[in-house]
């Protein structure tokens, strides 16, 4: 069992910068692939980057590469979302979440409840 808890959103204007964070409990963090997510009101929940075991690799949706990075620490169970150069259409609640490497959201086991970032324009 894996809980999971975000941290970091807010209210930002178009071209900052925010973190998400998402601290992890339990003993099995470095087991897990992780992931976030995010969903913006009327909208499905979309893949936005998966970072795997290990660190070493990761992948993005083609909306937020070369602005958004994940990185992990598994000593101290987190996993982190570097987002430069916000706009508009970053607004959502964003989920990390804890599985299988992938991009789909059924490969996720444990999710956390959400944090919302929303970027004004």
């Amino acid at each position: 069992q894996v809980q999971l808890v975000e941290s970091g959103g807010g209210l930002v204007q178009a071209g900052d910068s925010l973190r998400l964070s998402c601290a992890a409990s339990g003993r099995s963090f470095s087991t897990y692939a992780m992931g976030w997510f995010r969903q913006a009101p009327g909208k499905e929940r979309e893949f936005v980057a998966a970072i795997s075991r290990g660190g070493i690799g990761t992948d993005y949706e083609d909306s937020v590469k070369g602005r958004f990075t994940i990185s992990r620490d598994n000593a101290k169970n987190t996993v982190d979302l570097q987002m430069n150069s916000l706009k508009a259409e970053d607004t959502a609640v964003y989920h990390c979440a804890a599985g299988r490497l992938g991009r789909r959201a059924s490969n996720y086991d444990y999710w956390g409840q959400g944090t919302q970032v929303t970027v004004s324009s």
